[in-house]
């Protein structure tokens, strides 16, 4: 039996508030983008996107936009004091140089050794639409992923080997899905927090792959 856990901005406070002090970090498009409304007010994040900001703030309030301030989604931003826009090379000079402590980005599946797929659902798509998630994937110090824990149809997309074609190898180190919050050991998947309304059996159930439950996990 699933749940339906958390909300979409309630992953995201998770998320915010598990990053530290002083952390450069990017958000994919898509879910991660929430994150940057949930970072607590006494935590300096430098939120960066690649298409040429850093010092990125929340979305503005209706009626505040600035059509010239966007993130990598398109998405409408405001902009911390302090923060700077550059060439959209420099921005990824950052990412490839390995200057972003995190990254965290959607996902179609991740395996259980860390690997990712979230580009792509079949070999037939374009490459383009790859975006800067490959170039991310490789260069952040550290690669989350926020996530449904199943697809629309109930399909894991926790899995043991990913189906579907793959933006980086073995980069996957924490998940945060709407059911549970999963580490990516040398052991395979390991939970360290699940929502109160499922049981670690039938998260086991909904997951592609073994489960192991840290000692800590919350019941």
């Amino acid at each position: 039996m699933s749940a339906a856990g958390w909300s979409r901005r309630e992953m995201a406070a998770r998320v915010a508030a598990e990053i530290p002090e002083g952390w450069y970090v990017n958000l994919g498009i898509g879910i991660p983008t929430l994150i940057a409304d949930a970072i607590p007010d006494d935590r300096e994040v430098v939120l960066h996107s690649e298409n040429g900001l850093l010092g990125m703030g929340p979305a503005p309030e209706k009626g505040q936009e600035d059509p010239w301030l966007i993130n990598a989604g398109k998405q409408h931003v405001t902009l911390h004091k302090g923060g700077a826009f550059f060439h959209h090379a420099d921005s990824f000079a950052m990412i490839r140089g390995g200057h972003i402590d995190l990254c965290v980005l959607g996902a179609y599946e991740v395996a259980s050794n860390g690997d990712l797929a979230n580009w792509a659902i079949s070999e037939a798509d374009a490459a383009p639409a790859v975006g800067g998630a490959m170039d991310l994937a490789a260069g952040a110090k550290r690669v989350w992923v926020m996530t449904e824990h199943t697809t629309r149809d109930g399909a894991p997309k926790l899995v043991e080997q990913c189906r579907y074609p793959l933006t980086a190898l073995g980069v996957v180190s924490r998940i945060c899905t709407n059911l549970a919050v999963i580490d990516v050991t040398p052991a395979g998947f390991v939970l360290r927090d699940k929502h109160q309304d499922i049981s670690i059996e039938d998260l086991r159930r909904l997951t592609g792959a073994s489960l192991l439950a840290a000692e800590t996990v919350h019941v």
